[in-house]
């Protein structure tokens, strides 16, 4: 049904003007609700207090369970950080060890060898391949021995014990090894111990 309203200026079609307004009860509420949300605690009511106070509560709640809920998660990451790290080195070594079960296998066959004829012989070969697959393992892990005999003495790698006059050698040259020394991926783990030549003088 149209609704029209007369004026001085004419006649005006009411139902139009009342489609686009918001109902009354409506901008009521809206209007209370800005009211409220402008008045400061102390001049709020009661029931709104109680209210508002619920609300904070509420609130509050909700922050200290993700608190608590975050501290346990926390918690849980340093204990699996502590047995991961704990494994780590426990294990850090299987790689190398599961390796060097050969070793200990031609070990004991070089012992078990010793028990027929000719065992000295057997026992030295036994020996010789063990240690060669022993520095063939150690080799895959980045170890390396330093070269010594008939180089120029270097303190960087080599350790000096004493030195002797030869005539053969230029002064400085190192005449005998008396101590493999070793680097471990490019960095030196252990001097060569070594006799070096001086010039009689």
């Amino acid at each position: 049904m149209v609704q029209v309203k007369v004026t001085d200026t004419g006649i005006k079609d009411m139902s139009k003007e009342n489609s686009s307004e918001e109902p009354e009860e409506q901008v009521e509420d809206q209007e209370a609700s800005q009211a409220s949300k402008e008045i400061p605690l102390e001049h709020l009511k009661k029931s709104a207090l109680l209210e508002k106070a619920k609300e904070i509560q509420k609130t509050a709640d909700e922050n200290f369970d993700l608190y608590m809920r975050s501290l346990a998660e926390i918690e849980n990451l340093k204990k699996r950080y502590q047995k991961d790290k704990s494994d780590l080195i426990k294990f850090s070594n299987e790689l190398l060890i599961k390796q060097l079960l050969s070793v200990i296998d031609n070990l004991e066959k070089a012992v078990s060898a010793t028990k027929e004829e000719d065992s000295v012989d057997a026992l030295r070969e036994g020996v010789e391949l063990t240690l060669k697959g022993l520095m063939d393992t150690l080799g895959k892990t980045g170890l390396e021995t330093v070269q010594a005999e008939g180089e120029v003495f270097d303190p960087n790698f080599h350790e000096a014990i004493s030195a002797q006059e030869d005539n053969t050698a230029e002064p400085g040259t190192v005449l005998q090894e008396l101590q493999k020394g070793y680097i471990l991926n490019e960095r030196l783990i252990r001097p060569a111990m070594v006799i070096v030549s001086q010039s009689s003088s």
